[in-house]
């Protein structure tokens, strides 16, 4: 019974808020169903919401869809409704990484009638400099409450939010999503650890909300229901999209497993066929009772596999209307499915009215798949997805040796989709069947795997390359520390063997990787602020060339030029020579340098963009002095072609250069324009 002792909450996961939201059919489909449940928690008065992560499909959500979610979140979560209950434990803690470190319920300049309480999934979770995410927004706007954050990569203490009403008690355990690969072997390393409050630890009931793999797609690419430890009394398991929601009791650790699912159809695949439903949690005392919420906004889903060789008495390899034979029972198949679809959506006028038809034809067996294009025109205005309606495939057969018979009976069905691909697994096969010459010398397919994740996933362009750097500066300090010989074999060999440690290390991978990817990071928001600065300097210095008058007497002459490849050379960040005025990145101006100019700029050198370990080791034992007297000059060759070139050559006649006129550069001009510039040494 519901009285003042009894905790309800409502339970769900997975909801991918911006799904597909350019689709014309399916576009508001989450938003529709985002604003279902938070309608079922207002009119069961609910005390929290819990959610296991996902609330919106992409780590940057659109705009529209930020603003559909604080829409629904102030429509139902704000208002006069009491909370019943409080917060023991230190919210410091529960919320450290907010800059608002409590509860938004007990915030004085906030009105909220239901909390939510998040952790993030592998959709949203934290990227950038600044490791922000999505939730972290709401958090801020105070409509939402992010838990469950770890901020260590080494250990990782999992601190409860400890909540009472009445003389029921809960520790609300939350952890966020993390490469599964990762917290594996945080688990197996014991690196992991779940806090326990001092005082009547037996008398909480206990409840841990996780977003990972549960089923198993690699030997450590999921997390087992093991790892987790036996005081807890309740596993709320986000990421898994198949509805699983009633508690289903673990037989060797002795808790109970909940799979909310998914909230909208993200993939048309089996699990996601089931029903979809939502959970009301009743907590009183150590006792619960799960409610089960059918959802009926959520569109309906329906889908049937078709084996063609199972039907010989139907069709035949070798008739040559086969094809057309085919086509017409898989439209008896989806009309049917059709039909059912509609039968469905009659009880429910809240249902969308464009069903999800899947009809999967395995082939195997000589026969031919027919145009699925023109089949799926039929279809256009009575499915939500025309495209997609029919999948062929073939499975593979394994042939069985018994003896010296062959067994072609056994075949194993494979359907092509529902295996899940990861960047790193492909980076990682790429590499195991590549040719020699093109296997990693220097880089792990570890290191590399995850880099190119960060490029996919998280846009970060420049982890690559920052990998690369960062490996190679890595590497040339080892190849010096040992003193080797500047001979390519004996390089190679110590390449090899530092290589192979750092594979045995991976925690130092792990710790490599990270500190390429806050490098690479660092290096986006550098760029965006020098070119921020650099816009400004160029305004600047246009405004001053316009008024005032040059030490020859020339007006000054700006001309644009087509491509990129004009300006300042590439890898000179930040830097400037007495050129700046002559030559810019990308508009292929040249002017005379203003006399009233009060800036002075100092020439760096550029290292080659591309050198080899063993260049770069021979440039360390030959590097020259810096209080060398001879000086240099630094030839830029403009052209209309997009290519830059850099020359660094002695010149004993700087002076001479630097005292003759520049020639002017025009539109459309093929000559090419050369100028020194002196590096000072007393510099």
């Amino acid at each position: 019974r519901d009285d003042e002792d009894t905790f309800k909450i409502l339970i769900a996961t997975d909801i991918h808020l911006g799904y597909l939201e350019k689709d014309p059919v399916r576009g508001n489909d989450t938003f529709v169903t985002f604003n279902e449940i938070l309608d079922h928690a207002q009119k069961h008065e609910v005390d929290f919401i819990l959610l296991g992560g996902d609330l919106f499909h992409e780590n940057k959500p659109s705009r529209k869809t930020l603003h559909s979610c604080l829409e629904s979140l102030r429509k139902y979560c704000m208002g006069d409704h009491p909370v019943q209950f409080e917060i023991l434990s230190d919210q410091a803690v529960n919320f450290h990484s907010s800059k608002f470190p409590w509860v938004n319920y007990q915030d004085r300049n906030l009105n909220i009638s239901i909390p939510v309480f998040s952790i993030h999934g592998n959709h949203d979770d934290p990227t950038g400099t600044d490791a922000l995410c999505a939730l972290d927004i709401l958090s801020c706007a105070g409509l939402l409450n992010h838990f469950g954050r770890s901020s260590s990569v080494e250990k990782i203490d999992i601190s409860p939010i400890l909540l009472r009403k009445g003389r029921t008690k809960i520790a609300l355990y939350g952890l966020g999503a993390i490469p599964d690969e990762r917290l594996y072997r945080m688990f197996v390393n014991k690196q992991v650890t779940m806090l326990r409050p001092k005082e009547d630890e037996d008398s909480w009931f206990n409840l841990f909300v996780i977003h990972q793999n549960r089923s198993k797609h690699g030997a450590t690419n999921y997390i087992p229901e093991q790892f987790l430890d036996d005081f807890i009394n309740l596993v709320v398991w986000g990421h898994e999209h198949e509805c699983k929601i009633a508690p289903l009791q673990n037989e060797q650790q002795c808790f109970y497993v909940s799979q909310p699912g998914s909230s909208v159809v993200t993939s048309l695949s089996p699990g996601e066929a089931v029903k979809k439903h939502i959970g009301l949690l009743h907590v009183k005392g150590k006792k619960m009772k799960m409610q089960k919420i059918a959802l009926e906004t959520v569109r309906t889903f329906h889908m049937e596999d078709i084996v063609l060789a199972d039907h010989p008495d139907l069709f035949n390899p070798d008739n040559p209307k086969v094809t057309q034979a085919i086509q017409a029972f898989c439209m008896e198949k989806v009309e049917l499915m059709l039909d059912n679809a509609e039968r469905e959506r009659l009880g429910n006028p809240h249902r969308p009215e464009k069903p999800l038809v899947r009809l999967r034809v395995d082939y195997t067996g000589g026969f031919e798949p027919f145009s699925v294009h023109r089949f799926s025109q039929k279809y256009m205005d009575r499915v939500a997805n025309p495209k997609d309606i029919i999948h062929f495939f073939r499975h593979r057969e394994q042939k069985e040796k018994n003896d010296s018979d062959l067994n072609f009976g056994k075949l194993v069905r494979r359907p092509s989709e529902g295996m899940t691909l990861r960047v790193e697994d492909l980076v990682k096969q790429y590499f195991q069947t590549a040719e020699k010459k093109v296997q990693l010398s220097l880089l792990t397919e570890r290191g590399m795997g995850e880099a190119v994740q960060e490029f996919v996933d998280k846009e970060e362009k420049d982890a690559i390359e920052e990998l690369v750097k960062f490996q190679l500066e890595k590497t040339q300090r080892f190849l010096k520390e040992r003193r080797t010989d500047a001979e390519e074999e004996k390089i190679d060999e110590e390449v090899r063997k530092f290589r192979e440690s750092r594979k045995k290390n991976t925690e130092e991978e792990d710790e490599e990787v990270r500190e390429a990817m806050t490098r690479a990071r660092a290096h986006r928001t550098e760029d965006e602020i020098l070119v921020a600065a650099s816009s400004d300097e160029e305004l600047l210095d246009v405004g001053m060339k316009g008024t005032g008058d040059s030490d020859d007497g020339l007006s000054p002459a700006v001309s644009r030029g087509r491509g990129r490849g004009r300006g300042r050379a590439r890898g000179a960040r930040g830097q400037n020579s007495t050129a700046r005025g002559s030559s810019r990145r990308g508009r292929g101006s040249t002017t005379q340098e203003s006399a009233t100019s009060s800036r002075s700029y100092r020439a760096v050198s550029v290292p080659a963009k591309n050198m080899s370990i063993r260049d770069a080791f021979r440039s360390l034992k030959a590097k020259p002095s810096l209080n060398s007297s001879m000086p240099y000059s630094e030839d830029i060759i403009d052209d209309d072609s997009d290519v830059e070139e850099i020359s660094i050559v002695p010149s004993p006649r700087v002076n001479q250069r630097l005292a003759a006129t520049p020639s002017l550069s025009k539109r459309g001009s093929q000559s090419q324009t050369s100028r020194g510039v002196d590096f000072e040494s007393d510099e």
